[in-house]
């Protein structure tokens, strides 16, 4: 084989080099790329395996995972085909309070700064700190001998003086005697007897100075004025103590009973003054500042004498009786006061409340399972219950749970509270259908599923 019929993209052999004369030169084969019809003959199987795996894709989405959400969209449109399940409660009739809500302060029915009334060197305190203690009780002693030496001194005073008067009443008698035999001038008489009635006035000076120095032997024993809870000690024992101390001893306040002052608006008066003409007591109830727990339950008491033009309120109090010591002095509460009380009124849970564009409304559940919207009009609201003055009656079926995708006209399905509380708390199952379902709806397939 020549060089004229060597293939050209083959290499040379070693043989046919060594024939080849020394200054023959061989042209060495350029790199060769495929050629335009090799490129022409491998598209047509790539649009091929394109056009395949987009139809196995299609053929996925329409019968496998489209489906099931054409069918989920389906049924979100069309509302009135898929009934919803709701809780609902009936109407009914009944009595309900209206009650007045205020912020009132725990004030003492007796509060009491326990001061001396002598002074004098505080010898002991007879209390604890935080104690409850009885009128009556001893709380502290001062230092009684001044008192004593006082009162040694007015009883030697008393005594001479009625040793006196003694003496100048028998004067009397004598110059009375010897006036009656005409031998002493009535001058005389007269003088004696008014010099009796001095000492008779002596006396009776020294009997007052003898009765108040065995009362500042009494004043020395600081006793409790009233019955209540003794606060911190103000002065410790060793010191000298006045009556014109402002801090005093110690203070007490009386908490059983308690009372608890709140202001109401001045509209209110005449309910609460009726109120309180009636037979019945008017209940009240403390709560706490965050107004859920009830503290006590008392009564009220009574009613300012006047308004106040500032603020356009009254003050009241009311009575606690305070057995548990709930109530505190200087105490934060929230009151509620019942001052009238609704009869034969038409009762629905306040769950059954809606508000919207319409107002105030329900969703009022007919005969054929479909719901209306029913504009009502409120009367009271009492915690869970709540009376509508005007739109219901005795006996209809409202809404009370499950509301927030209702409409006009939905169909709805009833089913029971503990039932809907239930499956609402229940988690959901990995085997049930729609679990492991993703934000969208869609639910995950494995990579080799279709």
């Amino acid at each position: 084989m020549n060089d004229q019929t060597r293939d050209p993209g083959r290499p040379e052999h070693p043989a046919a080099a060594e024939r080849r004369s020394p200054g023959e030169t061989v042209e060495q084969p350029a790199l060769t790329r495929p050629g335009p019809r090799s490129r022409s003959r491998r598209w047509p199987w790539l649009l091929a395996a394109v056009a395949l795996a987009a139809a196995a894709l299609a053929a996925w989405y329409w019968f496998g995972h489209g489906s099931g959400d054409q069918g989920k969209a389906g049924g979100k449109g069309d509302a009135a085909s898929r009934p919803m399940p709701v809780v609902a409660a009936p109407a009914r009739k009944g009595n309900i309070d209206v009650y007045i809500d205020a912020l009132g302060t725990v004030t003492p029915a007796n509060n009491v700064v326990v001061r001396t009334r002598v002074d004098g060197q505080l010898m002991s305190v007879a209390f604890r700190e935080g104690q409850n203690v009885k009128a009556g009780d001893l709380l502290a002693q001062i230092d009684p001998r001044p008192f004593e030496v006082m009162l040694t001194q007015a009883n030697g005073q008393m005594a001479r003086d009625q040793a006196q008067l003694k003496n100048a009443q028998v004067d009397l008698e004598r110059y009375q005697t010897l006036l009656s035999q005409d031998s002493i001038s009535r001058q005389q008489v007269d003088t004696q007897a008014a010099l009796v009635r001095q000492f008779q006035g002596a006396v009776e000076s020294d009997k007052g100075a003898v009765d108040n120095a065995r009362l500042q032997i009494t004043y020395a024993r600081i006793i409790a004025p009233i019955s209540g809870r003794v606060g911190l000690r103000q002065v410790d024992p060793g010191n000298i103590v006045h009556a014109s101390d402002s801090n005093g001893v110690v203070t007490i306040t009386q908490v059983q009973p308690v009372t608890v002052i709140y202001p109401v608006p001045e509209d209110n008066v005449p309910r609460i003054v009726k109120r309180m003409q009636g037979t019945q007591s008017v209940a009240v109830d403390a709560f706490d500042r965050g107004g859920k727990t009830r503290l006590a339950t008392g009564r009220l008491l009574t009613i300012d004498n006047q308004i106040d033009t500032t603020t356009g309120t009254v003050k009241v109090k009311a009575e606690f009786p305070n057995t548990d010591s709930a109530l505190f002095p200087n105490q934060f509460v929230n009151v509620r006061m019942v001052v009238e009380t609704h009869e034969d009124a038409t009762l629905v849970p306040t769950a059954a409340i809606q508000r919207g564009a319409p107002g105030t409304f329900v969703f009022l559940v007919k005969e054929d399972k479909t719901v209306a919207v029913t504009p009502v009009q409120l009367g009271a609201v009492s915690g869970e219950t709540s009376e509508v003055s005007k739109g219901l009656a005795p006996g209809n079926l409202v809404v009370v749970d499950g509301a927030d995708k209702l409409r006009d006209g939905s169909s709805v399905e009833l089913i029971d509270a503990a039932a809907r509380a239930t499956q609402q708390a229940a988690p959901p199952r990995e085997n049930a259908p729609g679990a492991g379902k993703g934000a969208n709806g869609q639910g995950r397939r494995s990579k080799g599923g279709g």
